[in-house]
C-alpha cells in the first residue's frame, strides 16, 4: 500500500467501515488469525457433525434391510424413517454451512478482501492469498464461498509536476569561489531497487507436474490384486487360463517404480518451486512488486506455512 497513496487512502475509508486499520500490519495479522480460528470452530460445531452422522444413517438403513427380517417386517416404516434422517441431515449440515459462509462474507474479512480487490485493480500483484480467506478448500482449489472481489482497473497515478515554474532562471554563481563538498557517500541499501528473482525453468516444470501423478499405487496395487486372483481361479478351478493373469504382476511392479520415479522428481522440482517462493516473500517484504502466483505454487506455499 506504501507504493500508491490512492491504495492507502482507499483501504482506511474502508477500515472506518469496518472499523480496522487495514494498514496497521500488526492488527491485520491479530485479525486473521483470530477470524481464521473462529471460522474452524464454526466449521466443527455440534451440528455439522450431527447432520452428517444423521446424513449417513438415512442412506445406509435402507441396505441393512435384507440383512435383519425385523426390518423387512417393517419395509414402508424404515423406508420412512430413511427419508426422514436423510432430510434431517441435510438439513442440518445446509445450517451448518450456511453459519459458516455468513462468518466468512461478514465483519472485517469482507472488508480485508475489499482492500485486496482495490490493490489489485490498481496494478499491486497480489503473490499470495489464503484459502480459506476465500473459503477454498486447502489445496487451494475452486473459486471459494467468499472470492477476493475484482474492481474495473485504475489508470497509473500522474507523475507530480515539479514546484518550480518552467522559466524559471538559476540562481546568479556567486563571486568568491564556493567551499569544496564533500564527496557523496555511497548508496546505501534502502535506495537501491529490490530485485525480484526470475522464474526458473525447474518451477514452470513443476508447475505442470503438481497436479500429475497419484494415481500410481492404487493401479499397480489393482492389477497385483487381479493377478493373484486369476492365480487363486485358476488352481482351484483347474483352468490354465488364469495363470495368465500372472502377467498383470510384472505390469503392476513397472507401474510401481514408474510412480516413484515421478515422485522423486517431483520432489526435487519442489524444493526448487519452494526455494523460489521464498525469495519473492523475501523480495516482496522489501517492497518489491512480485507476480502472482500460480495455483500451484499458491498450494505449496500454504504448505509451507
Amino acid at each position: 500500500m506504501r507504493s500508491d497513496t490512492r491504495v492507502r487512502e482507499a483501504a482506511r475509508d474502508i477500515g472506518a467501515r469496518y472499523g480496522v486499520d487495514y494498514t496497521d500490519d500488526a492488527a491485520v495479522t491479530a485479525l486473521l488469525a483470530e477470524r481464521r480460528k473462529s471460522l474452524e470452530t464454526e466449521q466443527r460445531r455440534p451440528a455439522a457433525y450431527l447432520g452428517l452422522l444423521t446424513l449417513m444413517a438415512g442412506m445406509f438403513l435402507p441396505f441393512a434391510i435384507p440383512l435383519s427380517p425385523a426390518l423387512d417386517a417393517h419395509l414402508f416404516a424404515v423406508l420412512g424413517a430413511a427419508g426422514a434422517l436423510t432430510v434431517v441431515g441435510a438439513a442440518l449440515l445446509v445450517h451448518a454451512r450456511a453459519q459458516w459462509k455468513q462468518a466468512l462474507r461478514n465483519g472485517p474479512l469482507a472488508g480485508y478482501r475489499e482492500v485486496l480487490g482495490v490493490a489489485r485493480a490498481h496494478g499491486i500483484p497480489l503473490a499470495h492469498i489464503p484459502p480459506w480467506l476465500e473459503g477454498r478448500s486447502t489445496g487451494g482449489g475452486g473459486k471459494g464461498a467468499a472470492p477476493v472481489p475484482t474492481y474495473p482497473p485504475v489508470e497509473p497515478a500522474p507523475e507530480v509536476p515539479s514546484d518550480s515554474p518552467p522559466d524559471s532562471t538559476p540562481a546568479p554563481a556567486p563571486s568568491a569561489p564556493a567551499p569544496s563538498a564533500p564527496a557523496p557517500s555511497p548508496p546505501t541499501t534502502a535506495s537501491v531497487s529490490v530485485s525480484v528473482p526470475p522464474k526458473p525453468s525447474a518451477v514452470s516444470s513443476y508447475e505442470h507436474m503438481a497436479d500429475a501423478g497419484g494415481w500410481h499405487d492404487e493401479t499397480g496395487c489393482l492389477l497385483f490384486l487381479a493377478g493373484a486372483g486369476g492365480v487363486t481361479w485358476a488352481v482351484t478351478v483347474g483352468t490354465a487360463v488364469g495363470y495368465a493373469a500372472l502377467l498383470l504382476v510384472p505390469v503392476a511392479v513397472w507401474i510401481w517404480l514408474a510412480g516413484r520415479r515421478q515422485g522423486r522428481e517431483k520432489e526435487e522440482l519442489r524444493e526448487e518451486a519452494l526455494k523460489y517462493v521464498t525469495a519473492l516473500e523475501a523480495a516482496q517484504a522489501a517492497g518489491a512488486r512480485v507476480p502472482e502466483l500460480s495455483p500451484q505454487l499458491r498450494a505449496l506455499l500454504d504448505d509451507h506455512h
